[in-house]
Formats: structure tokens, sequence, C-alpha cells
């Protein structure tokens, strides 16, 4: 049954991973410049490398137990397929690759960028991209290589069944390895942000504000911590978190598709193949954008935001076409109108990111008003940016509205009867994997963030002059605009993908009447269970608003999002706390340090980050596992229904207010130090400074852990949904 043209997914995934091996290789014939630069990076990598280590056993532990689990709903219960504990497992390890490859990039590549920003800003600039984009092409190889191995290894497994239900059991099966990567995301976002903000705000309370030395100076002793820091959670969490939405948006679209179209085998089988062979041709097409990137010496910021641009653009656009020609290729029926929902996704991701770079970019009123604020001290800097980052939410809350309205609408042919039900979910569907199939470059420009933070706190660790720190500054600069983007356009992703996964659920549950609980001829909303369609499970388990449970779920879904952020803003409070107390302790009891005589206890730091960070992300990673299953045992599927929709809802908009705040903050900060306002040491950087270190939690912990929140509680739901079906007390 499978066709030839799905040969293109596993090319496209080992033709990314050739070209990240080939960038990887590029970069290390670089030199990583004089030897203290050497050695600065040297404290950075065994940090990272120590770090990732003790974080993955931790995680090990916890994926053993949960497999143990599966294991037992499936082989002793019979309320889950026996495939899932194993695609479990491999979805966590697959993400826990990309992030580890990914980080291991980064940490070669900084002090490289910094020696490359000592000839031109153009080859700091291409050498700092090229080596995110070694992340960006591991990211999208391994997930199509994941899916490719999965698809042919059941494929041959799976026997041939009546009706379609083939292709929707290879579908709902490989949805579930989706779990495990983000598992190992939320660990990793979780994790990685304490560690990363506990360092910063040590280091700029107490460098910044009470010593008044600069940042990265190499006389404070949270300053490795912090470039560590910048390394696992801006890299390796990043990578593993979009490798789940990369994954999870093009197989939840699969199992649409192969619901949309069951009684039509060869329609079935295209619609089942189309997100991944568009996932497949972007991936391509991003490797062909990252050679576009380059800029002239002396470039501003908005060049060289164009700069970047210019190759996710033209990537995007490239995109555009060749998915015309796919649907065309792959005779969908209505393909002109599910191409419209693909371009509706990317416009929506190129919209995300352009709102986000408007409200976080120095370039922009937005930030240079709060920077502004700064003259009265840090409580008006707080005040605008919370406004600032409450505002910013209101345009991609209305373009994902706009999006999901007609990529619903695009995909039914405007035809809104009960009867395209299906085929506008799986409009929503494409349109994620559309916003997402252009993730190798887009990923590229993310991890070029803190690439370059590295590389600037390098160049001032090492003492290198103020021509190549004026240019590590403004990569750096450039990088806090792309991380801010890539947050939202992260998050944004996150909304449609998990919205697809939420229709998903529910084909789920109408494949756990038919095929595992062999209850195929139970009536559900007076049809046979196999023959019964989407709708008619929704009229079943009486989803709407005047179901109390449907809104008891709600109400549990938007509780389950703030304590989750209460939980993970206090964790950074008290890892910060002691990283304070440490840092004053040292300038105290160390003779020599402010002299730079002596050097700072860098290790004592790193240990604190790393128990605190270890310490404090298992809480909040658990309450995002138990909170659907809990559910589904007391409320079954009409209180997981209400816990979704809470929770994907208010978890967007929280963390674009909160991502959005806290890059506004760090680049109100970056501007007063281009010597605006009074520039650096005076008291409006000491204002903004507080200011950045409020939003470092904000941006960099609670704010890009929400999207994987929102997408693991719906994983849990569609993993578990055995449970609900068959053992609710409501």
């Amino acid at each position: 049954m499978l066709s030839f043209i799905f040969a293109i997914v596993p090319a496209a995934s080992l033709l990314a991973l050739i070209f990240a091996y080939i960038f990887f290789r590029q970069m290390m014939k670089h030199s990583e410049g004089t030897d203290k630069m050497k050695r600065i990076a040297e404290h950075v990598r065994k940090g990272a490398s120590a770090y990732l280590k003790q974080q993955y056993k931790i995680v090990l532990v916890v994926f053993i137990i949960i497999t143990i689990i599966f294991s037992f709903l499936a082989y002793y219960l019979g309320v889950q397929n026996k495939w899932v504990p194993f695609a479990f497992i491999s979805g966590g390890t697959f993400s826990g690759l990309a992030g580890f490859f990914g980080m291991k990039a980064a940490t070669f590549a900084s002090a490289r960028v910094a020696n490359a920003c000592r000839t031109s800003l153009n080859d700091g600039l291409k050498l700092a991209f090229r080596s995110g984009a070694v992340m960006g092409l591991v990211v999208v190889g391994l997930v199509l290589l994941d899916i490719s191995i999965w698809f042919l290894v059941l494929n041959h497994f799976i026997p041939e069944m009546d009706g379609g239900y083939k292709l929707m059991t290879i579908s709902a099966i490989m949805l579930t390895f989706g779990m495990g990567a983000s598992t190992q995301a939320l660990f990793a976002r979780v994790g990685g942000g304490i560690y990363t903000k506990a360092a910063d705000v040590g280091a700029d309370l107490v460098g910044k504000v009470e010593a008044g030395i600069p940042e990265d100076d190499p006389r404070n002793p949270a300053t490795i911590a912090d470039n560590v820091g910048d390394n696992v959670g801006d890299v390796a969490g990043m990578g593993a978190d979009l490798f789940e939405s990369f994954a999870a948006s093009i197989l939840a679209t699969a199992l649409l598709g192969a619901a949309a179209f069951m009684n039509y085998e060869e329609i079935q089988l295209n619609a089942v193949l189309a997100p991944m062979i568009i996932a497949a041709v972007g991936t391509l097409l991003s490797i062909v954008g990252v050679f576009m990137v380059r800029t002239r010496e002396g470039a501003t910021q908005k060049e060289l935001l164009r700069a970047l641009g210019f190759g996710v653009n033209v990537s995007a656009m490239l995109i555009v076409v060749a998915s015309f020609f796919i649907l065309r290729y792959l005779n969908l029926p209505n393909s002109v109108g599910i191409w419209g929902s693909i371009v509706v996704g990317l416009l929506a991701g190129i919209g995300i990111g352009q709102s986000t770079e408007y409200f976080t970019a120095s370039a922009y009123k937005p930030t240079q008003r709060i920077a502004a604020s700064g003259q009265t001290g840090p409580a008006t800097v707080i005040i605008n940016g919370l406004g600032t980052g409450l505002i910013s939410a209101a345009i991609p809350l209305i373009i994902i509205v706009v999006a999901i309205t007609l990529a619903y609408s695009f995909s039914t042919g405007f035809d809104f009867g009960m009867g395209n039900l299906n085929k506008g979910l799986y409009g929503i569907g494409i349109a994620a994997v559309g916003m997402l199939s252009t993730l190798g470059i887009t990923l590229a420009t993310d991890a070029y963030g803190p690439i370059a933070d590295n590389a600037g706190g390098n160049a001032e660790m090492s003492g290198l002059g103020p021509e190549v720190r004026k240019r590590t500054d403004a990569l750096d600069s450039l990088g806090n605009t792309t991380a801010a983007t890539g947050k939202g356009f992260a998050i944004g992703s996150a909304a449609l993908t998990a919205l697809a996964l939420l229709a998903s659920y529910f084909e789920e549950v109408r494949m756990m009447f038919v095929k595992f609980l062999d209850r195929p001829n139970e009536l559900i909303n007076g049809v046979p269970a196999v023959d019964a369609a989407f709708i008619d499970f929704v009229q079943h388990y009486e989803i709407h608003l005047m179901n109390p449970t449907v809104i008891v779920g709600m109400f549990l879904g938007v509780m389950a999002v703030f304590v989750f952020s209460g939980i993970t803003m206090n964790a950074v409070g008290r890892a910060a706390q002691k990283m304070v107390d440490e840092v004053r302790r040292q300038f105290k009891t160390i003779p020599g340090i402010m002299e730079g005589t002596a050097e700072p206890d860098y290790a004592r730091c790193v240990e604190i980050s790393t128990k605190g960070a270890q310490k404090e992300m298992l809480l909040p990673s658990i309450i995002a596992l138990l909170i659907p299953v809990i559910v589904g045992i007391v409320f079954g599927v009409p209180g997981i229904a209400g816990l979704l929709l809470g929770t994907i809802s208010s978890g967007f908009a929280l963390a674009i207010f909160m991502a959005n705040a806290g890059g506004a903050w760090d680049n109100a900060k970056k501007y007063v130090e281009e010597g605006n306002y009074g520039g650096k040491g005076s008291e409006t950087h000491k204002a903004t400074v507080i200011g950045d270190t409020v939003g470092d939690p904000f941006k960099d912990t609670s704010g890009p852990s929400l999207n994987i929140l929102i997408k693991l509680m719906v994983m849990a739901a569609v993993v578990t949904v055995g449970v609900a079906v068959s053992y609710h007390l409501i």
C-alpha cells in the first residue's frame, strides 16, 4: 500500500543530517582564538555536558516508570496498543538526541564566533547562524528519520483492516511517540530554564547592580554558570521543544487525514503522507535558505534582522509553491483549498514572528518606551514591561483565530456542514504543518541567539578590544530578538498543533471502541461505533458548554496553566536566591576578585544551578503528566475535553505575554547599554537591569515551558484515552 513518493521523507532526513554534519565540521575548522578564549569555552562546554548528563539520568528514571505504567495498560488491562511503550521510548530518545547534538554544536561555536568577530561582523553572523543551523537541521532530520522508521515498521507489522482502519491504527500508534518527545522536552525546558535564569539573575543583581561591573565580566563568579545555562536552556531545551512540535503536527495531521478519508483507500494514504512530504520538502528548502544569510560590516539592527529574515522568507515562499504541486500530485480532493490552509499556517507563523519582533526589538517604540521609563526607576520599567507584554498577546491571538477560521474554511471548500468536520480539522492540522514546514531554518535563527550571547560573553571575559565587543553586542542584541521571535513562533505552532491533537483525541476515542476495547457495535449517538463519525462521539459524550463536566474541566485546565507558571517562577526565585548569596559570599571572602588578581570559584556557581534545576524541575513536570490522567479517571471524556480547551486557550495567551514581556525588558536594557538614556552604569541602566532580571524567568523558563505543557497535557490525554473511556467515575 506504500507509495514510492514516501521515499522523499527518509531522503530529506538523511540530507538534513548530512548538511548538519557539514556545517558542524566547517565550524570546527575555525579557530577558537587565544588561549584564554579556549579556556573559557572549555569551562562552558564541560559545565553544559555535566548538567545534561545529570538531567538525562533523572529523565531516564522517569521514562522507566512511565514505560512500566504504559506496559501495564497495554499488556494487562488491554486499554492501549502494545506498540505504545516502544513508541514512547523512541520519541523521548530522539528528542533528547536533538537537544544534545544542538547543544554540542553551540558550545563549540561560541568562542569561534567571538574570534570571527575580530575580523568582521559578517563573518561572525554567518558562523553563528550556520552553527545554529546545525540544531535546526538535526531536529528536523531526526523527526523525519523517526517517522520514516516507525511508518515502515508499522506498515509491515500491522495487518490489513477493513474500512481504512489500518492507516488509522498506524497513525494513532505513531502519534504516541510524541508524548515521549513532549516529556523529554518539558524536563529540558523547565530544568534548563531554571538553571540558566538562576545563574543570570545572580550574575545581574550582584554583578551589575551591586558591584557595578559589566555583564560577562570574568570577576563575576556566576558568569560561567550563566553561559552554561544559555546552552542547556535555550539550545538543548528549545531543540527538544520544537522536535516534539514538529513531530506532533505531522502525526496529528496524518491521523486526521486517515479519519477524513477512511472510505477512500488511495486518497486516505495520500492524505496521511501529505504532511510528511510537505515537511520533508520544507526541510530541503530550509537548507537552501541557510546559504542566503549574510550582511555587510557595520549593519544596523534592522539590517541584521533583514538578513536573517531573507533566508527564512525565501524558504517560506518556496514551500508555498512546492506544496501546491505536492498536493496536486497526491490528487487530494479540494487540493487547492488544502493548499490554502498550508499558506494560512505559513502566514500565521510569519505574522506572529513579526508581531513578536515589533514588541521586543529595541528598534521599535514599545521596547524604547520601556527603556525611557527607566529614568524614573525600576518600578516604572516593570509596570511598562507588564503592560507591553499584556497588549502584545492580542495580535498573536487574533492571528491564531483568523488562521483557524481560514484553514478550516479553505479545507472544507467553505462548506460548513457537519459532514465536512473531519476535512476542516485536517485543514487546521495541515496549517500547523505549514507553519513548521521550514523549521530547519526557523530554528536556526533561534539557536543563533544563545550562540551569539555566549560569543559576547567570551569576548568580554577574554578582554577582546572594543571593536570586537561592539560586533558581538550587535549579534547578541539581534539574538535576543530572534530568540523572542522563536519563542513566539514555538508558542503559535503549539496552539495549532494542540488543536489538531485535540481533534485527534476523539479519533483515538473511536479507535478505542472499535479496535482495542472490542466494542465496535456499541451505539454511539444511535450509530454503531464502527460507523460513527467524529460528531457522533462529541454528541454522545455531550461535549458542549451546558455540560457542567466540560466547564469543570476548563477551569481545571486554566488552573493547571497558572499553577505550573507559579511553580516554575518560584523555582527560579529559590535557585536565584542561593546564587545571589554565593556570589556575594565570594566577593566578600576571596581576596583579589575585584582587582582581577584572583579567579572566582566558577564551579561552585555551576553546582548551585545544577542542583537547583534538578531538584525543582520534577514537580511541574509530574503535574503536567498527572492532571490529564486524574481528570480522565474522575470526569471521563467530557472532563478531558474541557481540560484541554482551558489549557490550550489560557496557556497560549499567558505564554505569549510572558515571552514578550521578558524579551522587551531584556532589549530595553540592551538599548540603554548602547548609550541611550545615560548608557552603562547609569541609574537608568540599573533600573532596566532590574526589569530584565524580573523578565528572565518570564521569557526563558515559564513562558516557553507553557507551550510544551499545552502539548504534553493533550498528549497525555491521547495516550491514556483508554483509561478515560473505561474507568471514569463521573
